[in-house]
């Protein structure tokens, strides 16, 4: 079978698949956070930790809540690193650094899985466990509580309330995480990922020495890794590891992982709001601009100019021959149009076109179909934005799904959508001028800027995936990518809920004859040319600098 063929058909299985559970997964998400029963084990837990599920909370409780857990998760997991050599599990690893246990720390916290440092190598099992894999289930369950409350905030009348974070934040990890992630670890367990607590095994060299190859519970962490889109892999090479992925199954199962809580969430949106249609118009959306970026990135590595990928056939240099152009194209893309980071092959070695793409996918603010409810909260945000636009031709005051959209409302959506830029982009700029950081770039003119860019796009977009020709370990690139990782994971995050707590307020307007209809082709298009004209209009000089130049060289 040719590498067209094997990619189109993975490509295939997994749309069968993602239609599959769509509508089950995403009623199911629907019933979990709407449902008024708590089970036994929740109500221990909201006992333990003095929480009463009945009551309900404003949005800057609700804000504070999502704060004060996520600051309390970055001081514990920093103290992990820093306590590990007193730690079980410690395999004889030395205490983290305090600049790498901060980014650490930060990167796992805001669900953007960084990782500057080598995992075998610096990781115990105890830190591996404890520390990261509990962050991507729980970072995981904070995008989906915000993003429900975001929808409560559509479907909710005359209330300054969205909830009750603390019981969002458990229901989205033992009813919807932990099962899934179970099942799926069982799978990649089945079919060859590796699950071990042992340090390594010696293995026999040609000449007769002997080497140590790295063991590790793998399979538990790669599994919350992808469903919770994360990220950060339990070995260096990540999911081109073949002790992470190991073959074509194990590299479906990942991409269907990366993607179904996101584009199952439409639905679930779909199902709270009580008009389906609503959702299966963002996931057209999402669909469309999915496919559209995965076209320029296959295209791009298969046909790649250069006389090593012209005599090889397609630019295969930092792919793994079990997966090819086609299967690392798509997960390249998925990767990127998530918040999740993982790589099964090297995107630094991707053409100018081709990286450019996954470049993009973040730039567009990951909502094709994006995180973990990160994706749908940032896409409702551009929803309304697009909205207001139409306002303002039709010269009328916007709404969406009822609730107008005033100054207040406009202004927490501009807001949102502004942070993730000035992040990127004032980020890049400032490490460029400071002459000490050229040293850590391994390219130099164009690559060498995207290199930089994708850094704090990656960050900025919590993503974690990375062009790896930058070193990024001294102290400048340690701290200003943690407070990227910080600013573009809770600006956006106190902007949404701000918003959803100003509509929340409000009480529902009829419709009238003169109401835009959010459920048809025009108002898709509408939303996808104004993702596509923000992006454009903010980030065209930069990837006219570094990917576009690259490639028209």
């Amino acid at each position: 079978m040719s590498d067209v063929m094997a990619g189109l058909l993975q490509a295939g299985l997994l749309l069968v698949a993602l239609a599959v559970v769509y509508r089950p997964l995403g009623d199911y998400m629907a019933r979990v956070f709407s449902t008024e029963t708590h089970t036994k084990a929740e109500r221990g837990l909201y006992r333990l930790f003095r929480v009463n599920p009945g009551s309900e909370q404003h949005w800057k409780t609700y804000a504070s809540a999502v704060i004060g857990f996520s600051f309390v998760s970055v001081v514990f997991l920093y103290l992990l690193q820093r306590l590990q050599p007193i730690l079980p599990w410690s395999l004889g690893k030395e205490a983290v650094s305090p600049a790498v246990a901060f980014n650490t720390a930060v990167s796992f916290v805001t669900n953007t899985n960084w990782q500057s440092y080598s995992p075998e190598a610096t990781m115990g099992h105890f830190v591996q466990m404890a520390g990261l894999t509990v962050q991507n289930f729980l970072s995981a369950a904070v995008g989906l509580a915000v993003a429900v409350a975001v929808v409560r905030g559509f479907v909710r009348s005359k209330t300054d309330r969205l909830g009750n974070f603390w019981v969002d934040l458990t229901r989205g990890t033992m009813r919807i995480l932990l099962p899934m992630a179970f099942v799926a670890a069982l799978l990649l367990i089945a079919l060859g990922v590796v699950q071990s607590l042992k340090s390594g095994v010696d293995v026999l060299n040609p000449d007769g020495s002997t080497s140590k190859i790295a063991l590790a519970p793998a399979a538990s962490q790669e599994a919350i890794k992808e469903l919770g889109t994360n990220g950060g892999g339990i070995f260096n090479a990540n999911s081109s590891h073949p002790f992470e992925n190991p073959n074509a199954w194990t590299n479906l199962i990942e991409i269907f992982l990366i993607l179904v809580i996101p584009v199952s969430l439409t639905r679930t949106f779909g199902k709270l709001v009580g008009n389906t249609k609503q959702g299966y118009v963002l996931l057209s959306v999402m669909a469309g601009l999915f496919t559209a970026m995965l076209a320029v990135t296959w295209l791009s590595e298969a046909h790649a100019g250069g006389p090593a990928p012209l005599a090889a056939g397609a630019n295969l240099e930092g792919k793994e021959q079990r997966f090819g152009i086609g299967l690392s194209s798509l997960f390249a893309n998925a990767t990127t149009g998530t918040s999740t980071g993982a790589v099964n092959s090297m995107h630094d070695s991707y053409s100018g076109l081709g990286g450019g793409g996954a470049l993009l996918n973040m730039l567009l603010g990951e909502i094709s179909p994006g995180g973990v409810g990160t994706g749908l909260y940032g896409i409702l945000v551009m929803a309304v934005i697009a909205m207001f636009l139409a306002g303002l031709m039709v010269g009328r005051t916007p709404e969406y799904l009822g609730k107008k959209l005033g100054k207040r409302e406009v202004t927490c959506a501009a807001v949102s959508m502004l942070a993730m830029p000035a992040v990127v982009l004032l980020g890049a700029g400032i490490a460029l001028m400071n002459s000490g950081n050229l040293a850590a770039l391994n390219n130099p003119g164009a690559h060498g800027l995207s290199e930089v860019l994708y850094a704090y796009a990656s960050a900025g977009n919590n993503n974690g995936s990375a062009f790896g020709g930058i070193t990024v370990t001294n102290d400048w690139f340690q701290s200003s990518l943690g407070v990227a990782m910080l600013l573009g994971r809770f600006i956006p995050i106190l902007a949404v809920l701000c918003l959803a707590g100003s509509l929340a307020s409000q009480r529902k307007v009829p419709e009238t004859a003169g109401t835009l209809p959010t459920t048809g082709p025009l108002f898709g298009t509408m939303l996808a040319g104004t993702i596509v004209l923000v992006a454009a209009l903010t980030f065209i000089p930069a990837l006219a600098l570094g990917p576009i130049a690259e490639a028209l060289a």
